[in-house]
Parts: structure tokens; sequence; C-alpha cells
């Protein structure tokens, strides 16, 4: 790696570490300190690459960066990135041998003291709302570990517990206002993705979009039960939901069926690599579902695919509505989105990128706008095309996204607390109880998480102007392995696929 990708791979350690397999970082922890993200910031930059298309992807990464830490300095104000920065869980997949990973994880472990250290130093900008948000990742951190086992750990649990606590004030004494501004948001949004926007505009495409996909859940619900309406029958279909053991079996079994789909439509350009199933690790269980990626930088190996069940102290009523959501109307659409043509795909097409700066520098736009385009495309190319609930499920899915987008731009630009988000999952996305909470927490030290949506628009936009140039030439293989080359692209940088195809 050379000294410009390694200063930039140096501002992502977790993500570089556990999404681009680059294991050089085993047991390290990035300096969050607020003198280490300056040192970090300053290293930043270099020659410029050979490649104009790699060159643009640095440097768009150089400068969100640059917003990140030094103009908007998240790490003062979001927990989360000094989770990320603690989790063990990457240890946990099996891209090297148990024992170099048992080191790797004592070694990471025995930093905990130094890293919340630095936290405790950095988090003085921490409001009640993501505190509040973010409190239970910071516990869950300690999963696995037991106090009294060695010196080590217990130091370590020590540590944690003092983050914990910080959290716990922040929560109970922090400013009530979690929102960065409408500068602050708009800022971030165009630096990651290397495209000017404008929060209005973005906010008047997710209501246009929300329109459109309570029109496809109505037509599918003509489809299941002519005359009744989504707001009808839908809350009776996602009550037929498997059972939380059931959960995995059911995902099991629709990870084989995406995966042998995905290959016979040839709808991505690699199919090699193995997909497993399994409990979400507890300091990730804010998520419902995630793809955890055999990475470029390591041999073969599996990737797991992660699924969140209720629970098991949780109250009757809330584990039945938390199950809602792996619903057999939504699990099929999770998975395509998850598994395949969505995240699992996509990871084993950047095992195949052509350069470190494809394989690294990656758009979080891009990845889950991938995925999310995906589920649609399911549908197009005819996926349980004789049941008419999994098109369901993708508007219902698709409406949770949405939402997320318009929810990301009310509560940063002030428009929306957590009770007006939380009512928003609830009204336009059919969700109930702890998971419309738990989306709507979300959004405070995840701004960005409109970026679903958002990255779907964009690939359906791209599509268009790849069919009106290729035009007989247009293909869904072609314009996919064109896109999928380019890495992860930022959305600014997407154009890239049609000179390339």
């Amino acid at each position: 790696m050379d000294q410009r990708m390694r200063a930039l791979c140096d501002t992502a350690i977790p993500l570089i570490r556990d999404g681009g397999g680059r294991h050089e970082y085993d047991g390290m922890i990035q300096d969050l300190s607020p003198g280490g993200v300056t040192s970090a910031l300053a290293a930043l930059g270099g020659p410029a690459y050979d490649d104009p298309y790699d060159d643009a992807l640095v440097a768009a990464k150089e400068a969100e960066a640059r917003v990140v830490y030094g103009e908007l300095q998240m790490h003062r104000w979001n927990p989360y990135l000094h989770v990320q920065n603690l989790d063990l869980a990457g240890y946990d997949r099996e891209y090297a041998p148990a024992a170099e990973r048992a080191a790797a994880k004592a070694r990471h472990l025995a930093r905990w003291p130094d890293a919340v250290a630095a936290a405790l130093a950095a988090l003085d900008q921490v409001s009640a709302p993501v505190a509040a948000a973010t409190v239970d990742a910071a516990r869950g951190l300690a999963a696995g570990l037991v106090r009294g086992r060695d010196a080590a750990q217990d130091a370590a649990l020590d540590a944690q517990a003092r983050l914990v606590a910080h959290l716990e004030a922040a929560a109970a004494d922090g400013s009530p206002d979690a929102a960065l501004g409408g500068a602050a948001l708009t800022r971030l949004l165009s630096a990651a993705e290397a495209i000017p926007v404008d929060l209005a505009e973005l906010a008047a495409q997710a209501d246009s979009e929300r329109d459109r996909l309570w029109a496809l859940a109505e037509e599918a619900c003509g489809r299941i039960e002519p005359g009744r309406a989504p707001a009808d029958l839908l809350p009776e279909l996602l009550r037929d939901h498997p059972d939380p053991d059931g959960v995995l079996t059911e995902s099991r079994a629709l990870t084989e069926e995406v995966i042998a789909w995905t290959k016979e439509h040839e709808l991505v350009p690699y199919h090699d690599g193995e997909c497993r199933v399994g409990i979400t690790p507890e300091s990730r269980q804010w998520a419902v579902a995630m793809m955890s990626w055999a990475a470029p930088g390591e041999p073969p190996g599996p990737s797991w695919y992660h699924v969140t069940p209720p629970k098991p102290d949780w109250p009757a009523a809330a584990q039945s509505e938390w199950l809602q959501l792996f619903s057999r109307t939504t699990l099929p659409a999770i998975t395509v989105h998850e598994v395949a043509p969505g995240h699992f795909s996509h990871g084993v097409a950047l095992r195949h990128a052509s350069s470190l700066p494809r394989q690294l520098a990656l758009s979080e736009a891009f990845i889950e706008g991938w995925a999310h385009y995906v589920e649609e495309v399911a549908v197009e190319e005819g996926f349980h095309a004789d049941d008419p609930r999994f098109a369901l499920g993708v508007a219902v899915e698709a409406l949770v996204r949405v939402t997320r987008l318009a929810c990301a731009i009310g509560l940063h630009t002030g428009t929306m607390t957590v009770d007006d988000a939380t009512r928003r999952f609830e009204q336009d996305a059919f969700l109930a109880g702890p998971a419309a909470r738990a989306e709507a927490r979300r959004g405070t030290f995840d701004p960005s998480y409109g970026r679903y949506t958002w990255g779907k628009l964009a690939i359906q936009a791209l599509r268009e102007q790849a069919r009106s140039q290729w035009d007989t030439g247009f293909s869904l293989p072609r314009f996919h392995k064109a896109l999928l080359d380019l890495g992860a692209p930022p959305l600014g940088l997407l154009g890239h696929a049609l000179g390339a195809g």
C-alpha cells in the first residue's frame, strides 16, 4: 500500500480492517483523540494516481475525511465512531487461523483503556438523543468478555464501563438538540459523494418516491386480496412471521435461493464465495440485518449474513412487534438486499476489483444504494413472481428506506424531533413500537442514513442513461458489471461506468 492510501486508511481503521480485509490493522485502534485526529488529517494527500478514476476516488474519500473529522468534528459528538473503534466482532470471521485471530483480538482488547481515554477526551459534544441511541451499542461491546479471567480483560471492562457511564450521563444531561444543521448536513453529504447536494430537492425526491412506493404497495395488495388497502392488509401479513429460532432457518433457505437465482439470471459478474447465516454480534444489534462480507484483502473465506432476532428478555408484545420485521412478506426482500444480488454479491465483486482504491475507497451511498436498487431489479426480473407478497415486501422495505431519507433531513435541519421521526416511520413505513423508535434514533447518530434511497435513485437514473447511450447494446449484466468494476463509486463518479461499459 502506497503512502497516500495508507494515510487515507488510517482515518477509517475499523472499516478498512473489517470491510476491506486489511489485517495489518489487526489489534490496532484508531487514535480518535483530538490530537490524533489532527495528525491523521495532516497526513492526507500525495501524488496523483495514473488512473484518473482511481485518483478521483481517493480524492473524494480524502475530502470526506476532512469534512467528517475536520469541519464537523464528528468524533466529538458521535459515540458510534468510538464504538466501532473498540468493536471486536470482526475477529470472529474465519479470515485467518483461530489462534492468529485470538492473538489479534487480545492485542486490540489491551488497547481499550487508551482508546476509551481518547474517547472521553473527544466526546464533549454528545447530545442526549445521540447518547441514548448509542449507549446500548457501547454496552454490547462487553459481549463475550468475562470479568476475573485476566487482568487485561478486567482493565478493558473497566474502560468500557467508563464509556458507558459517560454516555448514560450525556443521555440524562446532554443537550436535547441532536441536529447538525442544514449547512453541515449538506457539507457531509456533498463531500461523501463528491456531488453538490440541495436538501430541499432531496426532500422533494423523497416525498415523490414515497408516493410511488405507496402506489406499488397498493397494486401488490390488490393482487393479494382485492379491495384491501396496504394499511388494512399489511398488519395482518406482517404477523405471519417465524419465531425467533425460525428467523435463522428461513434466512438460510432464502440465502441459498437468492444466490442460485442471481447466478441463473447473470445479474452480477462474479459468483464465487460462500455466505453463512448467523445472529448479529451484540455490539451491532442496532441493525435488523447486515452483511459482513469476506473482504478483498483476505484469503477466500465465508461471508456472514447476520440477522437480529428480538432479545429473549423483551416483553412478549415487544418481541412480536420486532419479529414483524422478519415477516414472510419482508424477509425475502431483506435477503435479496443483504445477500444476492445485494451486499454479498457486491463483496464478491470487490474481491475482483482491479486496484486498491477500488477495493478500499468505498461510498456508503453506493454500497447501500446498490443493495436497495437490486430489490426492485428482483421484482422486474421475476423473483417470486407468483407471490405478490414479494413485490409488497420490496415496497414496504423501500418505504422504510425513503422514510430514513426524509427523517435524516428533518432531524438534522431541526424540523423533526425523535418523536416526530418515530411517528413518521409508523405512518409512512408501517413500523410499530421499538422498531419505529430504533429507526428514528438511528438517524441521530447516522445522519447520512438516507443513502439507501439516494443511492438507488442515482443508480436508476444512470441505468436510463445507459439504455439511451448504449441503445441495443444495453443489458443488465453489462450495466451491472460496468458499475461493480468501479468498486463502490461515490455518486458523483457514477458516470465513469458508462465510459467503461
